[in-house]
């Protein structure tokens, strides 16, 4: 029996479950200005694929990176998403989309 797919599969299910709320909690603590981190390390993790022996750690990394540089496409999503309301916004940073001013934002009384 080959079990590299169910392994690359398992992999990439626990990849994508894990950048999830590392995108919420990078948007809520961050803000977008960190997606350069993910393109680096997205970049980093595809070339590293290049060299790794390996066939199933060559297959994650690649998985890891192209997660990674998705995850900054969701990272500003997830900025549409809180100034919709549908997340909070971070009272301690100072963004556009928890000022007064934002019209998602009631006027305070």
């Amino acid at each position: 029996m080959e079990f590299s797919g169910i392994i690359v599969g398992l992999g990439t299910f626990l990849i994508i479950g894990i950048l999830h709320p590392v995108v919420i909690k990078s948007e809520y603590y961050l803000g977008t200005k960190c997606w350069p981190i993910f393109a680096v390390s997205g970049l980093a993790s595809c070339v590293a694929s290049l060299f790794v022996g390996n066939f199933i750690a060559s297959v994650l990394l690649a998985v890891l990176g192209f997660s990674l540089f998705w995850t900054i496409h969701e990272l500003f999503e997830q900025k549409k998403r809180v100034e919709k309301g549908w997340f909070p916004a971070n009272p301690k940073r100072a963004t556009s989309h928890n000022s007064p001013s934002h019209p998602s934002t009631p006027p305070e009384q």
